[in-house]
């Protein structure tokens, strides 16, 4: 029977059959460079629960003062899918920035039910200073940063090795399990106080995200961006005065700030025409720095908003007319999003547009 390197989280259990095969698993970590970055490293870690725990809180120990905490997890059992659904995907959640102590308490409780639940993952980011660790249901741990120095300097203080070819038990046949599938008297220790509501991943992880003030965020919306891809960005805005007051936001916040708006519009949009201004005004300055920022960099935004762009799109009516700013001079044939209006449209930017004089003929 192949090795397998001891306090695996509980909630992966392998298959008979994979287990008599000559497959050892040892803990390890492997990395590259990230697809289409030129200073992005993308890491994949295998380790016990123990060793996972001591990687977040060095990790969260490099960080600056402030991050925020994600948090995926199945809102419906993903183990019972009614004929003609597609399979179920786990909700994706953000919690607002946060000091890193106050993160670290919040989570004290969960960690044993977060580590070793086979319907979770979890994990800490700040964007700005383009750190992103994360622990997937499937419990690999993945991390994307430039300093890949730094980080490979943590992984051995914790006794994890390099590994270039790092087996995975993802590779093999398996099960990722929630605690509630499994027989209480298989339960770590440090799990078996737990009432069965306690153990359940729905309850807890809607206790996390109460607690941590935190939101749903589209699956879809990926991004990374180096230290030097923000600063790059950041000098683009600065470049232009209409929008150097974006330069210091998170970029990244300002893409899931974009997908916020075009939820509203596809749904029931309840701002006035100001406010609907601002949101085509974000994406205007989005659309700014994908054609004057570096090709690798414009082709990553647009990979992350190309389905709102979409939903966005398809939530537009009369598209002949446009709604520019005053004196805006966008050629017609640019910037979809200012073709047409929305047709879910709320009362005050339906009165707006009428006195505005958008629906003469």
């Amino acid at each position: 029977m192949p090795q397998v390197f001891s306090n695996f989280p509980i909630g992966v259990q392998l298959w008979p059959q994979t287990r008599r095969k000559a497959c050892v698993l040892n803990e390890g970590y492997t990395f590259s460079l990230l697809e289409n970055a030129t200073d992005t490293y993308h890491f994949s870690v295998v380790a016990g629960t123990h060793r996972i725990r001591q990687i977040f809180e060095s990790f969260i120990s490099s960080m600056p003062d402030e991050a925020f905490f994600i948090l995926e997890f199945y809102t419906t059992d993903p183990s019972f899918v009614e004929q003609g659904q597609k399979n179920p995907t786990p909700a994706v959640y953000y919690s607002p920035y946060m000091p890193v102590s106050e993160l670290l308490d919040a989570l004290e409780p969960y960690w044993d039910r977060l580590l070793n639940d086979g319907f979770v993952g979890f994990g800490l980011a700040n964007n700005r200073a383009s750190l992103e660790l994360f622990y997937s249901e499937e419990k690999v741990l993945t991390c994307f940063t430039d300093n890949h120095i730094r980080l490979t300097d943590l992984l051995a203080r914790v006794g994890i090795p390099h590994c270039s070819n790092l087996p995975l038990h993802t590779d093999l046949g398996h099960d990722h399990l929630s605690l509630l599938c499994l027989d209480r008297s298989s339960l770590p220790a440090e799990l078996q106080k737990f009432s069965e509501r306690d153990l359940d991943y729905a309850h807890f992880c809607r206790e996390i995200a109460e607690n941590l003030g935190m939101y749903p965020v589209e699956e879809s919306i990926s991004f990374f961006f180096s230290r030097k891809e923000q600063h790059q960005i950041e000098g683009l805005l600065r470049q232009r005065p209409e929008y150097e007051e974006f330069a210091e936001e998170d970029f990244g916040g300002l893409l899931l700030d974009w997908n916020d708006f075009v939820g509203e519009c596809c749904t029931n949009f309840e701002g006035d025409l100001w406010e609907y201004r601002q949101g085509l005004r974000l994406r205007d300055m989005i659309q700014y720095v994908i054609e004057t920022s570096l090709p690798v960099v414009g082709g990553r935004i647009r990979e992350a908003l190309q389905e709102s762009d979409d939903r966005f799109r398809q939530s537009l009516s009369n598209h002949r007319k446009r709604l520019d700013s005053p004196g805006s001079g966008l050629p017609a044939e640019d910037h979809f999003w200012r073709n047409g209006i929305i047709r879910n449209a709320g009362v005050d930017l339906r009165r707006d547009l009428i006195r505005d004089g958008w629906y003469k003929p």
